[in-house]
């Protein structure tokens, strides 16, 4: 199975570039990057910054794919 996630399409909706995010985040861009491209799937607490930074539920940013 595979972590699908929609970070991008709302880092883009509401125009925040990588580096920004990045910084709020206190993370690397390159982090940011690899998550993005399905490269590496974020920590726990990774995830839960992302869905409060975004003002999300977990199921509208990630999804659990089967193969």
């Amino acid at each position: 199975m595979n972590v699908a996630n929609r970070i991008k399409e709302f880092r883009l909706e509401k125009g925040i570039s990588q580096g920004k995010m990045a910084e709020d985040l206190q993370i690397t861009r390159q982090t940011i990057n690899a998550i993005e491209n399905h490269k590496y799937n974020p920590s726990l607490e990774l995830a839960l910054k992302l869905i409060k930074y975004f003002g999300v539920g977990i199921d509208e940013l990630f999804k659990l794919e089967e193969e």
